[in-house]
């Protein structure tokens, strides 16, 4: 079953965005929990909501202590250069759009360019935009 692409904007109704939020909370669990099985490494997530009096740590508290142990014995630099901010991140983002628009605009005007080509064959003149057939009373297409 195909399901209906959500939009991503703030809920309104706080009986329905304590739904929605139990129900994603439990679905990012359950990710986690994947994740950590399936490619065997160590993760953790804190959750700070405002329907819960204590915080929620996933997988427990002791084992998120350990992840979080471990990641600040890691090298500042090796933090800062797996770390990404919403500045560099759209940075990078910006980089990428801008060489897929150049892309599309050079396989665009290539596209452009045979089709002028071929309805220059076809004796069909295209003059910015304007279709003309046979620009010139003497020209005559054989």
């Amino acid at each position: 079953m195909i399901r209906k692409k959500v939009q991503l904007a703030y809920i309104t109704n706080d009986s329905s965005r304590k739904a929605t939020y139990k129900k994603r909370n439990k679905g990012l669990m359950k990710k986690m929990s994947e994740l950590s099985t399936l490619c065997g490494i160590n993760a953790c997530a804190i959750m700070y909501s405002p329907y819960e009096s204590q915080l929620e740590v996933w997988p427990s508290p002791i084992e998120g202590q350990q992840v979080l142990s471990k990641f600040r014995m890691i090298l500042e630099m090796e933090q800062r250069k797996n770390m990404v901010n919403q500045e560099s991140f759209l940075s990078q983002r910006t980089v990428k759009v801008v060489e897929q628009l150049k892309k599309h605009c050079k396989d665009n005007q290539e596209k452009e360019m045979t089709l002028v080509m071929f309805n220059n064959i076809c004796g069909k003149w295209v003059i910015h935009g304007h279709r003309h057939h046979h620009p010139h009373p003497w020209l005559h297409f054989h």
